[in-house]
């Protein structure tokens, strides 16, 4: 990859040029080519084309689209201020961090995630462009910390949708197709404490499609899903419930059964008049609408005005439930949820018994 194909023009286009430049150098700089020394051929070409299909699957869509955003971001704000992005300046990479946390014009000021968030994808982006960004650089390093120090707050955490919640949910959606398919969305997501990209990313068989994040077997007492998750691949054990109507798995077994679903997709859409599963995968935004008007269906939490409501559930919050709701030893919520540490799974525990444990009796106080 030339570097002077990366470089950004030093003339001033319009800030739409900026966004469709910013957009091409992204689509352009994903590191991989043939060195300069060595000549084309049709096979290496092809092996390069292979090698970048892969280099896309080392993060994912939702990621690599937040980066694109991050950088093109970043790039605008270097022409404002008469500089240019490449290559790493570590000196204004720290003064656009204090920029986001204290805004100079009308934009509002990000939270501190937020901004580690642009930071890593100013990371990612030098990488693919052959540079290396020095985060440990006392001007961009000691920028951040104070940014922290001052601004840092508690996580605004997603509300948990406990075990009546979700059966409030469940019970609000029709027996037509559509209805069997978000059945089997929520109490899948639920019992296996999934992530909304999991649950849409499952496929029916083991390499049905390039795209799966996993599969999974249905036996007697339960079924198996083998996930693809951002820690490795992992399994989770999901039971059959105490009834038909609350049991997850034969709601996707259900599902499977009208929708005629042998290969491929297991979470597709439907036609529109309902009869027919089409070939299409959802897409993972539909878990989150289907959370929201569920929830506004059931009226769980309808002490609250329907935006403050909306506001408080997401995709996580089918996690947060099942680390609320079940009552067993912490490490099986570890293993279902695929944590590292038992620390985060507390964090995703909105209910529990915090003084089960009574140090202070402990201690002999």
């Amino acid at each position: 990859m030339a570097i002077e194909d990366e470089k950004l023009s030093s003339a001033r286009p319009s800030t739409s040029q900026d966004a469709q430049g910013d957009t091409r150098d992204h689509e352009k700089s994903d590191g991989i080519t043939l060195p300069s020394h060595v000549a084309g051929s049709g096979t290496l070409d092809h092996l390069v084309e292979t090698a970048r299909r892969y280099a896309k699957q080392a993060a994912s869509e939702n990621t690599l689209k937040a980066y694109a955003k991050d950088w093109a971001h970043f790039a605008r704000w270097c022409r404002l201020k008469g500089t240019d992005p490449l290559p790493p300046s570590p000196e204004m990479i720290g003064l656009y961090l204090a920029n986001l946390a204290a805004p100079t014009g009308k934009a509002p000021a990000l939270s501190v995630s937020t901004i580690e968030r642009r930071l890593s994808g100013l990371s990612w982006n030098y990488k693919q462009r052959g540079f290396n960004l020095d985060r440990k650089n006392r001007h961009i390093a000691s920028v951040l910390a104070g940014i922290k120090r001052k601004h840092a707050r508690p996580p605004v955490q997603k509300e948990a949708i406990l075990a009546e919640d979700i059966l409030a949910m469940v019970a609000t959606l029709p027996f037509d197709l559509r209805g069997l398919r978000d059945r089997a969305i929520l109490l899948i997501g639920y019992a296996g404490g999934l992530r909304r990209s999991e649950i849409i990313s499952l496929d029916r068989h083991k390499d049905d499609t390039p795209d799966s994040g996993g599969w999974f077997e249905i036996f007697d007492k339960g079924a198996v899903l083998t996930l693809n998750a951002k820690t490795g691949w992992r399994e989770v054990e999901v039971g059959r419930g105490s009834s038909d109507q609350t049991c997850p798995v034969h709601a996707l077994e259900q599902w499977l059964h009208f929708a005629k679903i042998n290969f491929g997709p297991v979470f597709v859409g439907t036609s529109r008049d309902g009869k027919r599963a089409s070939e299409t995968r959802l897409n993972d935004k539909h878990v989150v609408r289907l959370i929201k008007r569920t929830v506004l269906d059931a009226g769980i939490r309808s002490d609250l005005p329907e935006k403050d409501r909306l506001a408080l559930f997401s995709g996580h919050s089918l996690r947060a439930g099942l680390a609320s709701s079940a009552e067993v030893d912490e490490r099986y919520v570890q293993k279902q949820l695929g944590h590292a540490s038992a620390e985060m799974t507390r964090r995703y525990q909105r209910r529990r018994d915090r003084f089960r444990v009574n140090l202070t009796k402990a201690a002999g106080l």
